[in-house]
């Protein structure tokens, strides 16, 4: 599973697009300065989500929408056709439909 296919099963999942639930990772004061427990334990509480789907939200929570080269078109099972994750819905990714 690509990262871009954990968001957008976050999305499905909570109704909430990543840049939703970053912005609700905020009003929690979550940040980049968060160890990754706590987020995980606030998304599981509050949306249900496992700690694979957590951690994806936990790395644009505290690191932003880039990822590393290495996933970028790697073939690999992570492979994403990008370094640049879509935040704003699956409905709106110009690289995918709903």
């Amino acid at each position: 599973m690509s990262f871009q296919a954990y968001l957008d099963a976050v999305e499905r999942k909570t109704g909430l697009t990543p840049r939703q639930l970053v912005e609700k990772a905020r009003e929690h004061g979550f940040d980049a300065g968060t160890k990754a427990a706590p987020i995980v334990a606030w998304l599981a509480e509050d949306y249900g989500l496992g700690r694979g789907h957590a951690m994806a939200i936990v790395h644009v929570i505290t690191t932003g929408e880039q990822i590393s080269d290495k996933h970028v078109n790697s073939g690999g099972t992570h492979s994403d056709p990008s370094d640049r994750l879509w935040l704003d819905g699956i409905a709106t990714n110009p690289d995918r439909s709903g």
